[in-house]
């Protein structure tokens, strides 16, 4: 996991949105899609963003590719962030 790529992924609203939604199911692209007022092409390219940063999955399923969150990179940088809370000075 690059903590550089999680980041930048993690810096843009639209982004962020995509993860909430995913939270609480997998989608796919289209129904990702329909919660934006934006083209196809610009939610692919968050989507490809966040792969890169290995905060989300893809599975293909037929037709359709399925997107769910990845829970793992999720918690590798909690326990980064964490470290900080407990220094002493």
């Amino acid at each position: 996991m690059s903590l550089n790529l999680a980041f930048k992924a993690l810096s843009d609203p639209t982004r962020r949105k995509i993860l909430d939604l995913l939270k609480n199911k997998d989608l796919t692209a289209g129904e990702i899609a329909e919660h934006f007022n934006m083209t196809k092409p610009s939610i692919s390219r968050h989507l490809h963003l966040l792969k890169q940063a290995d905060l989300v999955w893809d599975e293909r399923k037929g037709q359709y590719i399925i997107y769910s969150l990845n829970t793992t990179v999720f918690q590798d940088l909690m326990k980064w962030v964490l470290q900080f809370q407990n220094k002493e000075d």
